[in-house]
């Protein structure tokens, strides 16, 4: 195995699969866009050390992310050089678990993505089971067993050199305010083996829900089980509870577990609601759950923030990417009502950070004038004691940076955009006129 691990052409394709992949660089500071460079000149070095069993892991920088709900999630983040050497693993190794899998597992698999997911959950209900047995897991990568996981890997790789490497990778302590901590259980997120890890440890999960006939949906670490009743379901989350507690020693974050009805439900950014067609029980429709939209306009606000050092044009193309990725996600869903008030309030923002960006009276004044409006009128509102969020809302700047103005510096619309994607919502009943939006 650890030949195939250290072949040129599979440690060149991992290679270029961590530089497309960016990310932050670990504790030698050495980033992507150097890792070229440093790779090749050490290469010889680094398989000569595998290859004799002396080569020694780097330790894992902690890097805190913050969280929807206000918390932060805590990233470990390998060296690029070990990232390489990680994909290289994972590329070697994922042929020998992936046959096995089970189809309703969707996350980081090829081929299975989470719009799949969704899809199949969405199959399940219209099938009547509508009583779900929603898991979440309380900090799943913080709390994988080791010995556990490593008893699984060796089922399947029987390479020492192999398996002492991705031992010390998961051993390998971590640096976080410059102090060095112990690990003894949990797989790093950040690490390119990581989602290999969790499929191969929750694929335990998959055989059991599988050979007791559940109906279930699993991306990575979230899962949810379908039945057609309320007592099916809960006898269903005792078993499953008890399974993951003394046979893959995980716990349940009880806030955030329960058996839900399809309204109540979601998964990965999408609810349902129920659509009313003759003959039809359970018929329902996706739509875009809230913490989504939220999510959504806490990216838009932070790009538009009007400290934010950028210019507008930089402003334009971040969010011109972060609404194509959203809308390419949700395509599908009838969201065109939330996206016109959406749209009319990002347009509001990109104004204030223009009026922000004029600064002083007299640049505004001018300003104005080059936008059609007479000097008397630029003079006052040039010389406005209202503040930069209601000018942004009046008709000072509705009437001056128009729509139209704003397209010729390269804004486009969710509206446009989620329309372009969806072509048939240009038909009946769309053809409609809408109210339009400065």
């Amino acid at each position: 195995m650890i030949e195939r691990v250290v072949q040129p052409y599979n440690l060149q394709k991992a290679l270029e699969h961590v530089i497309a992949n960016k990310g932050s660089a670990g504790v030698d500071g050495v980033s992507t866009s150097e890792l070229r460079q440093v790779f090749t000149q050490n290469k010889t070095q680094l398989i000569e050390a595998i290859n004799q069993g002396n080569y020694k892991v780097q330790p894992i920088l902690g890097i805190a992310i913050p969280k929807a709900n206000g918390s932060t999630r805590l990233l470990g983040v390998p060296t690029t050089t070990e990232r390489v050497l990680q994909q290289a693993i994972g590329q070697s190794i994922t042929p020998l678990f992936e046959p096995e899998f089970k189809a309703n597992s969707f996350g980081f698999r090829p081929n299975k993505n989470a719009r799949q997911a969704v899809g199949q959950s969405r199959d399940y209900i219209h099938q009547g089971l509508n009583h779900i047995v929603d898991i979440d897991l309380k900090n799943f990568f913080d709390e994988v067993d080791h010995c556990l996981l490593l008893n699984l890997l060796f089922q399947k790789i029987k390479c020492k050199a192999t398996m002492q490497l991705i031992r010390q990778w998961l051993r390998a302590p971590i640096k976080i305010n410059g102090k060095l901590h112990k690990r003894r259980k949990g797989v790093p997120q950040g690490s390119p083996l990581s989602p290999l890890l969790s499929n191969i440890l929750l694929h335990q999960l998959d055989k059991e829900m599988t050979r007791r006939g559940h109906k279930f949906v699993r991306y990575a670490d979230d899962f949810s089980i379908y039945c057609k009743s309320h007592n099916q379901a809960k006898a269903t989350r005792v078993v499953i509870e008890k399974f993951l507690k003394n046979k893959l020693k995980l716990t349940i974050n009880q806030e955030k577990s329960g058996i839900r009805k399809p309204i109540n439900f979601t998964i990965l950014g999408f609810g349902f609601v129920p659509k009313y067609e003759k003959g039809s029980k359970n018929n329902y429709q996706l739509i875009v759950a809230e913490k989504a939209w939220k999510r959504l306009k806490e990216r838009l606000k932070a790009i538009t923030r009007k400290t934010t050092p950028a210019t507008f044009e930089e402003r334009i193309a971040k969010i011109n990417e972060v609404q194509r990725g959203w809308l390419t996600y949700f395509q599908g869903t009838n969201i065109l009502g939330k996206l016109r008030d959406l749209d009319g309030w990002l347009r509001n923002r990109l104004r204030y950070c223009i009026w922000h960006h004029w600064k002083k009276p007299e640049r505004k004044r001018k300003n104005l004038i080059r936008l059609g409006v007479d000097q008397d009128h630029a003079y006052a509102w040039s010389r406005t004691r209202k503040g930069g969020w209601a000018i942004a809302q009046s008709p000072i700047l509705g009437t001056t940076i128009t729509l139209q103005r704003l397209k010729k510096r390269g804004y486009v619309s969710l509206t446009e955009l989620h329309i372009q994607l969806n072509p048939s919502l240009c038909e009946p009943p769309y053809t409609r006129p809408v109210r339009t939006v400065v």
